[in-house]
């Protein structure tokens, strides 16, 4: 029956060492013949020689012979996997019939548990023009995900104004707490500072031309124009994008998203349009309490450093803010608090099934969500400046 024939063993000469024949049928069926001990404290045969001959002549199928096995612990198992990865790259059909049945249910369960992300062996170098397709189709298939989350959310939304969307108001309600006034004391911190900074930087400046009185304008507009409106959305990309992507990606993990749909819930209107609504609706209320302590921390610049009296600093900034500047910050920070709860919901939507996942999917939702704020913020400006807002 046996065309050829190649043994492959373990400790020469111990008539219970483990052996691996390989014998090819006429049907074209490779046979790997198991036998004897296959303990590791025994020494094993090699899995190369055999994986060999899987990428010589491609064989039919691969089948395992264990008539002869005497004993085995995760010594067989690792040969076994081995060779059927060979397989796989190859395409070849394994066939386990033969083999003990506890060995079977073991490699069923060493394929069905994933690999975590992040712990995978040294992958194989590859050349720059490789890498750079790899990284344009990855961009394409983020482009294509981010397309598909928003055309879902839009469903949403729609479902939203005809009253047949699914989520609890006090859901919306704990979400407007953590994203407005739980927010306030970073905002508080971080605007006041920006302010200073700009008055500061400013004051350095006019001082040298004697037009001091001009840095309540400075402060001002900037702040109302962009800076609060900014400093705002990148705030809550760190501090909020990330805890929306952490409990979704936990969630994930955790498979109550796969409880909701069995349940019939879709998880897009119990858990993503809440956190969505909640940060669109803070967020112009954030821009504006910026732009107030941004005003706050200028004036404490001009009044202590550039002697300007109160009355001063207030009627100059009072005189170059008019309503249509307060206009474009406002805009902006409805789509910057959009795109925060967008990319912050999608990647913890996207979250792997491990915890390292959750932190990953944490720190994309912020790189995100900074990166798409500023690309937004350069686009909105030149808007802004082309329709002489």
């Amino acid at each position: 029956m046996n065309t050829e024939g190649h043994p492959a063993r373990g400790a020469a000469g111990d008539a219970t060492a483990a052996t691996a024949d390989v014998a090819r049928e006429h049907d074209g069926t490779m046979v790997v013949r198991l036998a004897g001990a296959w303990c590791l404290g025994g020494g094993l045969p090699a899995v190369e020689p055999v994986a060999e001959q899987l990428r010589g002549t491609r064989p039919r199928a691969l089948r395992f012979d264990a008539s002869g096995l005497a004993t085995w612990d995760t010594g067989l198992l690792a040969f076994l996997d081995r060779l059927e990865a060979a397989s796989a790259e190859r395409e070849i059909p394994v066939e386990r019939d033969a083999l003990p049945e506890g060995v079977v249910r073991l490699l069923d369960l060493a394929h069905a548990v994933p690999s975590r992300t992040g712990l995978e062996g040294t992958k194989v170098r590859v050349g720059l023009l490789a890498r750079a397709g790899e990284r344009t189709l990855a961009l394409l298939a983020g482009g294509r995900a981010v397309v598909t989350f928003v055309g879902q959310l839009a469903m949403a939304m729609g479902r939203l104004v005809t009253g047949r969307a699914r989520f609890r108001s006090v859901d919306l309600a704990v979400f407007l707490q953590d994203t407005g006034a739980a927010a306030l004391p970073i905002v508080t911190l971080i605007s006041f500072l920006v302010g200073v900074i700009l008055a500061f930087v400013g004051a350095v400046q006019l001082n040298q031309f004697g037009a001091e009185i001009y840095v309540a304008d400075l402060v001002g507009l900037a702040m109302v124009r962009q800076m609060g409106a900014l400093m705002a959305a990148i705030i809550m990309a760190g501090r909020t994008g990330a805890a929306f992507a952490a409990q979704l990606g936990a969630m994930k993990v955790n498979e109550e998203i796969d409880a909701l749909t069995t349940m019939g819930i879709p998880p897009l209107d119990f858990l993503v349009l809440p956190r969505f609504l909640a940060l669109c609706l803070m967020m112009p209320l954030l821009c504006i309490y910026a732009d107030v302590l941004g005003i706050v921390g200028g004036f404490v610049v001009g009044t202590s450093m550039l002697d300007i009296s109160f009355s001063q600093y207030w009627n100059q900034t009072v005189n170059a803010i008019g309503l249509l500047d307060c206009l474009p910050g406002l805009i902006m920070s409805v789509f910057f608090g959009a795109l925060v709860a967008t990319f912050g919901c999608l990647r913890g939507m996207q979250c792997a099934g491990s915890s390292s996942a959750v932190g990953d999917a944490a720190t994309s939702a912020v790189v995100s969500g900074i990166v798409s704020i500023i690309v937004a913020d350069a686009i909105f400006t030149v808007l802004f400046d082309v329709l002489g807002i």
